[in-house]
C-alpha cells in the first residue's frame, strides 16, 4: 500500500459531544452538499476539529482571512452534537476510497450516525430542491418518513465520494442516510442547499438554521463558490465512461 491509497486524520481538539451526527458537505452536483454544511458550519459556530490528509488529494493548499489551511477540514459542536466534513476542492476518484476508509476508521468512533448529502441533476427549474432519503437501516427509513422526507423508492445508484462513503458506513453497520437532492448539475446552487436544510436537515437533526442569507445572497455565495464549481467540473469529465452512463447515479 503506498502514501496514495491512505489518508490520515489529524486532531486539533478534543471531542465534546456526546454522540453527535455526521454531515457530509464535499463538493458534488451543484455544491448542494458543500454550501449547505458550510452555511450550517457557520451558522453552528462549530470549531475546527480536525484535518484530513492524503497523498492521493490535490496538491494545493487553500486559505481565508489571511492564512492557509488544509482543503479537508473537520468541525465540530455541542447543542446540537454535530460534526461536519467539509472540503475546499473537489475529491479525485484515486482519493475516494482512501478518505471513506479514514472516515470510518478514524472518526466513526465519535460519531453516533452520518447523513450524506448527494446532488441529483434536475430536470427543470421546478424541480430544483426537490429531497428524497435512502437509509441504510429500518430504523433510519422510520425516520426519513416521519420526518416527511421522500424516500428514493426507483432504483438507483449513488456514485463518487459520496457513494464511496455511504458503501463504507453500509457494510461496518455505521448508521447512515442519504439525502438525493435536485440541482443545477455543476453551477452552484445555493436554492436547492437551502431547500435540504429546511426541508431534511432541520428535521432529522433537530436544529434550527436561518437560511435567509441563502437567499439573499445567492449570486454572491454563487460567486465565491465557482473556483470550486470549475474543478468539480474538471474532475467529472476525466472519470471513467461507466461513471457518466450510470443510469440514476448521484453523486
Amino acid at each position: 500500500m503506498t502514501d496514495a491509497d491512505t489518508a490520515t486524520f489529524e486532531q486539533l481538539t478534543e471531542a465534546e459531544a456526546g454522540s453527535p451526527v455526521l454531515i457530509e458537505g464535499l463538493p458534488g452536483h451543484g455544491l448542494v452538499a458543500s454550501i449547505a454544511v458550510d452555511h450550517l458550519t457557520r451558522q453552528l459556530g462549530l470549531e475546527h476539529h480536525g484535518n484530513i490528509h492524503s497523498d492521493a488529494f490535490p496538491p494545493a493548499i487553500t486559505f481565508e482571512d489571511g492564512l492557509v489551511r488544509d482543503p479537508v477540514r473537520v468541525y465540530a459542536g455541542v447543542s446540537p452534537d454535530v460534526l461536519t466534513l467539509k472540503s475546499d476542492l473537489a475529491i479525485p476518484p484515486g482519493a475516494f476510497r482512501p478518505l471513506s476508509r479514514c472516515v470510518l476508521n478514524d472518526l466513526s468512533s465519535e460519531f453516533e450516525r452520518a447523513i450524506f448529502l448527494a446532488g441529483a441533476p434536475a430536470g427543470s427549474e421546478g424541480e430544483v430542491g426537490e429531497v428524497n432519503g435512502v437509509a441504510t437501516t429500518a430504523e433510519l427509513k422510520g425516520e426519513l418518513e416521519a420526518a416527511g422526507i421522500d424516500l428514493g423508492v426507483e432504483p438507483g445508484l449513488v456514485g463518487g465520494v459520496t457513494g464511496a462513503l455511504i458503501r463504507e458506513c453500509y457494510h461496518e453497520g455505521v448508521p447512515a442516510v442519504v439525502l438525493i437532492v435536485k440541482a443545477h448539475p455543476y453551477l452552484p446552487d445555493p436554492k436547492a442547499a437551502r431547500s435540504v436544510i429546511e426541508n431534511a436537515l432541520e428535521p432529522l437533526v433537530d436544529f434550527d438554521i436561518d437560511t435567509e442569507e441563502l437567499r439573499e445572497q445567492g449570486d454572491e455565495i454563487k460567486r465565491r463558490m465557482e473556483q470550486i464549481a470549475e474543478q468539480y467540473r474538471r474532475t467529472a469529465e476525466e472519470r471513467p465512461a461507466q461513471d457518466e452512463t450510470a443510469a440514476r447515479m448521484y453523486q
